[in-house]
């Protein structure tokens, strides 16, 4: 008897996922995956998928679990030798925990929805595809929370992130991008996620953020960070690879795929509009500004890379980018003067810039920074100066479709608030932008739902009439915000540096006492 014959790796592949698919007999495929046909997108043949994993799970565990053996090693590592410590500056922080409360739901909720999509996606290609990812996200979660714990066992504001994330007003805005998302069809879904979270959002938070987290000591940030990279790659193939097999199976799907390239392009972008100051303002240790990201990632990458290829099946650029250009200059100084104003109902605090930090923003935005945002800096740094603090007395009004406070200017007017409105069934609705008025145009009756904070307040609906309700209903804790000038980071900070001192100079023990 001969011996069996080795399968290269591209048979074995092939022979454990594309393989083991059958045909329904026993129940209609409409019944069996009945949600790929609603949203119009014509699909003729499941097996031209190019899968962008290509792994089997023998293979993908095996290589997942290296790099959690890698990744925990640090962290252990960081833990015991009092790596926290070694942080440039406590404010630092503060980025950790909008990154905590902002970013890892999101992961869970990835992975919940390529489960899904792992059931109901018809072709067995795709579907492997997204159990992988699924896998994938479900591992970011877990240790994105394992990295971030440690920090939680000395300074404020880590906790009830989960809890924080369902319920606070900024953190609204990530999770009604997700809401967003996963209540579209399983193709808008891949656009939205695979394309617009993956390929936009990706690049601009992991790339230049863990290289901060580098920058600023933070060794266990930046060793998770580059080893999500590694599957953020594979994420944005996939979502490309989406985007071209929905384009190459029927000239019909070009219009419906640029619409949703269209939309979620500036749903993203909106998204990005927290990341923006978190590489501006909340490092202390600078590695690169938002406009020089922006301009390396999306104009360059995207813009100038992407999109060319794209035009090939009849895709053009997304609309509205003309307006994502030109706010490159001030979107992340208006984002943090709003988060200074507000941050007495947040889980992170805020300072004024230091004149090393002015100087820097003077420097990347020689257009903008001292002519429009140092003045308003130094008109809070007067208020401090005198024992105060600058907040806004009220509430904020939020858009509509991105959750953002109309923050935002008109194009090509950076002293002009930019407000757009719309009646539907005999209410108003407000947005921040063109891009957010078109949005809610398209699917008015989806978002007149939105979850609004403030107007969710104003109704009593969270934990109370005043601010300090409000604050119990989110579970913050004193300390968690900028309420006054200082904050317990520093103070915490301090306490660590003098128990490790002293820990240093206390003499040996005697041996046997």
């Amino acid at each position: 008897m001969a011996a069996p014959r080795k399968l290269s790796m591209k048979q074995r592949y092939a022979a454990l996922t594309r393989d083991l698919d059958w045909d329904l007999s026993y129940v209609d495929e409409d019944k069996a995956y009945p949600y790929t046909s609603f949203e119009g997108i014509k699909i003729h043949d499941w097996s031209k998928w190019e899968d962008p994993f290509r792994l089997t799970i023998d293979a993908y565990m095996k290589y997942q679990a290296e790099k959690d053996k890698r990744l925990y090693a640090v962290l252990d590592s960081f833990a015991q030798g009092q790596g926290h410590l070694q942080l440039t500056d406590p404010s630092y922080l503060n980025a950790m925990k909008l990154f905590l409360q902002g970013v890892t739901p999101l992961e869970y909720q990835a992975h919940r929805n390529f489960a899904y999509l792992a059931r109901f996606l018809n072709g067995p290609g795709p579907r492997f595809a997204a159990l992988c990812q699924s896998q994938d996200e479900l591992r970011h979660a877990q240790t994105e929370i394992h990295t971030l714990s440690n920090y939680n066992k000395y300074y404020q504001g880590m906790h009830s992130w989960q809890h924080q994330h369902d319920r606070v007003w900024y953190l609204s805005v990530p999770k009604s991008y997700f809401d967003d998302a996963v209540t579209a069809g399983p193709f808008e879904f891949l656009i939205a996620i695979g394309f617009s979270f993956e390929y936009l959002l990706t690049n601009l938070l992991f790339v230049p953020f863990m290289s901060g987290a580098s920058f600023n000591g933070d060794l266990p940030t930046m060793t998770f960070g580059f080893s999500a990279q590694s599957d953020e790659s594979r994420h944005m193939t996939l979502g490309l690879e989406a985007i071209k097999f929905m384009l190459e199976q029927d000239p019909d799907n070009v219009p419906i795929v640029q619409a949703w390239i269209d939309k979620w392009f500036w749903r993203g972008y909106r998204l990005l509009a927290l990341v923006s100051q978190m590489l501006d303002y909340m490092l202390p240790r600078k590695v690169m500004s938002w406009k020089e990201a922006f301009e390396l990632y999306f104009e360059e990458q995207m813009l100038g890379g992407l999109f060319p290829d794209l035009a090939y099946y009849g895709i053009t650029p997304p609309r509205h980018v003309e307006h994502a250009i030109a706010e490159k200059e001030v979107l992340s100084h208006q984002v943090y003067w709003t988060l200074y104003q507000f941050s007495f109902a947040a889980g992170f605090t805020t300072t004024i810039p230091s004149e090393d930090a002015q100087k820097w923003l003077a420097e990347q935005y020689p257009q903008t920074f001292e002519k429009l945002y140092k003045p308003l800096w130094g008109k809070a740094a007067a208020v401090v100066d005198n024992g105060g603090r600058y907040f806004y007395q009220g509430l904020p009004q939020l858009c509509q479709v991105c959750q953002v406070p109309m923050l935002f200017t008109e194009p090509g007017d950076p002293t002009t608030i930019c407000q757009r409105h719309t009646e539907f069934e005999g209410e108003r609705y407000d947005f921040c932008s063109d891009g957010c008025q078109w949005i809610f145009e398209r699917e008015p009756e989806k978002y007149v739902q939105a979850w609004l904070p403030v107007h969710q307040i104003y109704q009593g609906n969270c934990g109370g009439p005043t601010v300090p309700d409000v604050l119990a209903w989110y579970k913050l804790q004193p300390g968690d915000n900028g309420e006054i000038a200082g904050n317990l980071e520093q103070t915490a900070w301090e306490t660590w540096h003098a128990t490790s001192s002293a820990e240093e100079q206390a003499p040996a023990p005697v041996a046997g006492n």
